[in-house]
């Protein structure tokens, strides 16, 4: 885990779901586009098929981004990787699909970090963690990878099966006080992802003394960027890579 390059390396500026801004969200055209801005690394959402293949997709329903309908879960690869899933961005990425996990890690996995989120949140038993541990294990991506979840079952798998990659507990004001009060401590973590609204410097520096990394989402503002790192956090997840980045170089 000390290898990581998530534990190890900071600021760093990721790409919310590739680049909202410019390009349709979890596809590979929006992956591509955020390295290109100059990310660090790429926050992805990751669900299984019917048939148990990992893909790139945050809701648990095809209907807002694609032109397919109903559930993720419910739909083979075969099917899945049919539809279009930038149109609804933008016509000039008719036709761009939904991407396995695994074409995004072999495409750009020396290009960027990976923040994977397990978002079986709709089946939170299944085997989504191992399905995602075993493509980074078998493409030997360690070190650039950060499994991410509210999901507490899937990081309390995920860390019995590969406890030596990094994970990240998601935090968001909706989930209510007592959530976030309890959450931190029944989910194993190295690093906590808060929700922008969430963060208070007293917050921040509890978290440091805890030796915790500290990953913010969604940040857009290049001066609210540079006030959240002069807080001491670790890194920037946004829609707008090139934003931010140019931001804290001032």
């Amino acid at each position: 885990m000390s290898e990581s390059e998530w534990m190890l390396r900071a600021p760093l500026v990721v790409g919310h779901r590739g680049a909202l801004r410019f390009a349709p969200e979890n596809t590979l055209a929006g992956f591509r586009r955020a390295a290109e801005l100059g990310a660090d690394g790429i926050e992805l959402d990751a669900k299984l098929t019917a048939d148990g293949v990992v893909v790139c997709h945050h809701d648990r329903t095809l209907d807002r981004t694609t032109n397919g309908q109903g559930r993720v879960l419910d739909w083979t690869w075969e099917s899945l990787r049919r539809l279009d899933a930038g149109s609804r961005f933008d016509a000039a990425f008719a036709g761009e699909p939904i991407p396995s996990l695994e074409q995004v890690l072999r495409e750009l996995g020396n290009r960027v970090l990976f923040n994977v989120e397990l978002t079986n949140y709709g089946s939170p038993r299944d085997r989504l963690p191992e399905a995602v541990l075993d493509l980074v294990a078998s493409l030997r991506l360690e070190r650039r990878v950060l499994l991410s979840s509210f999901n507490t079952i899937a990081l309390r798998r995920a860390a019995r099966l590969r406890p030596r990659l990094p994970l990240a507990l998601l935090l968001r004001k909706d989930q209510g006080p007592l959530r976030r009060a309890v959450f931190p401590w029944i989910a194993p973590h190295e690093a906590l992802n808060i929700g922008e609204s969430l963060v208070t410097p007293e917050g921040v520096q509890w978290l440091l003394r805890r030796r915790k990394r500290v990953f913010v989402w969604t940040v857009n503002d290049p001066g609210r960027a540079r006030h959240l790192l002069s807080l001491g956090i670790h890194g920037l997840i946004t829609d707008a890579p090139d934003v931010v980045r140019r931001g804290i170089e001032e």
